[in-house]
C-alpha cells in the first residue's frame, strides 16, 4: 500500500506584497508563499498530488507514475515526496535523454525514468497511451501531467481555506478575486471549484492559447457540473511558453530587490509582470483586494532557458 503522510500539514504564508506600482494606484496585493511549504515539495505541485495519492492508496498502489519535461516541478515535487514517504515513483519525460539540475535531482530522489521522445510524448493524450505503461507497472497509479484533471484541482481547494485564515492577519475582512500563473490550468479550475463563484479567479496564461489550457478548465469544471463560474483568462505567454524577453527580466530584478521575494520567469513572474500591466491600465478599482499565489517552481530557475513544460 502507498503510505500516506498523516502528520504532515505544509504551511504558506499570506503575506503583503509593498511595490511602488500597486501603491500609486490603491490596489492591495497579499501573496500566497507556496514557495515557502517546504524546501522540495514546493509551490502548487504537491496540492495537486493529495488527491492522486489517496486514490492511488484506495486503489492499493505502491507508488505513482507520471509526466514532465527535463525541468518539471511536478516530477520534481512527486520524486522528492516519493523518496520522503516512501513510495515507488516513475517518471515519463518528454524529449531525449539529457542531464538537467531536475533530472539530477529525480535521479537522485530515486525516480525511474523513461524518455519517450517527442513524437511519444505528444501522444500521451491518445486513448491507448497508458495501456502499456499499466502492462509494465501495474502496481504504480497514473497521474496526468502536471497532475492535472480534476484530482489534482480538488487538492488546490484546499489553498481558499488556507488563505481566508489568514485574513485576519492582514487586516482583511475580504478580497476582491485571486491573482495565479496557469500552466495547465488545474489550479485556477480548483480555486473556481472552491470559490462556487464568491469570489473571481484570474489566471495569467504562461503558455499560449494552443496549449489548450482554456478547454481543459472548462473540461475540469463541466464534470463536476459547476453552474456559472467565475474567472478570466489572459495571454501572459510573452510569445511562448519558456519564452522570456529583456523586459520581463528587468522587471523579476527589480520586484526581487523591491520586495525580497524571488520569482522565477516562468510563471510567477510572467503572471506578476501580467497583474502590473492590468493594474496600470486601470482594470481594477482603487481599495481592490488580490490575492496572488506565488506556485513555487524555484527550482526551475536553474535551466529555464531549455525548460520544458511540467
Amino acid at each position: 500500500m502507498l503510505s500516506l503522510p498523516s502528520d504532515w500539514l505544509p504551511q504558506a504564508p499570506l503575506e503583503p506584497l509593498h511595490l511602488d506600482w500597486l501603491t500609486t494606484a490603491g490596489i492591495d496585493v497579499a501573496i500566497l508563499r507556496l514557495d515557502q511549504i517546504d524546501p522540495l515539495i514546493s509551490g502548487n505541485k504537491w496540492f495537486k498530488l493529495i488527491e492522486h495519492l489517496k486514490a492511488a492508496d484506495q486503489n492499493g498502489a505502491q507508488g505513482i507514475i507520471s509526466l514532465g519535461g527535463a525541468h518539471s516541478n511536478h516530477l520534481h515535487a512527486l520524486a522528492a515526496a516519493g523518496k520522503r514517504f516512501g513510495f515507488t515513483t516513475v517518471g515519463l519525460l518528454r524529449g531525449h535523454p539529457q542531464e538537467t539540475p531536475t533530472v539530477k535531482d529525480l535521479q537522485a530522489f530515486g525516480m525511474q525514468l523513461h524518455w519517450l521522445g517527442y513524437g511519444g510524448y505528444r501522444a500521451r493524450h491518445e486513448p491507448g497511451f497508458w495501456q502499456p505503461w499499466r502492462e509494465q507497472y501495474p502496481e504504480l497509479h497514473p497521474v496526468p501531467e502536471g497532475g492535472g484533471g480534476l484530482l489534482g484541482a480538488k487538492g488546490c481547494g484546499q489553498l481558499v481555506t488556507l488563505a481566508c485564515e489568514q485574513l485576519s492577519g492582514l487586516g482583511w475582512s475580504n478580497y476582491d478575486g485571486w491573482w495565479l500563473a496557469c500552466g495547465t490550468g488545474t489550479t485556477l479550475a480548483g480555486l473556481v471549484l472552491a470559490e462556487t463563484g464568491e469570489h473571481p479567479v484570474y489566471g495569467a496564461l504562461a503558455v499560449p492559447d494552443d496549449h489548450g489550457v482554456a478547454q481543459q478548465v472548462e473540461s475540469i469544471l463541466r464534470e463536476t457540473g459547476l453552474q456559472d463560474p467565475v474567472y478570466e483568462l489572459f495571454d501572459a505567454s510573452r510569445g511562448g511558453f519558456a519564452k522570456v524577453d529583456p523586459l520581463l527580466l528587468e522587471f523579476i530584478e527589480q520586484t526581487e530587490q523591491a520586495s525580497g521575494i524571488p520569482l522565477e520567469p516562468l510563471y510567477t513572474g510572467k503572471a506578476l509582470l501580467a497583474l502590473k500591466q492590468r493594474v496600470e491600465a486601470g482594470k481594477f478599482a482603487r481599495g481592490t483586494r488580490l490575492i496572488f499565489i506565488h506556485s513555487g517552481g524555484l527550482q526551475g530557475r536553474r535551466g529555464f532557458e531549455q525548460t520544458s513544460r511540467d
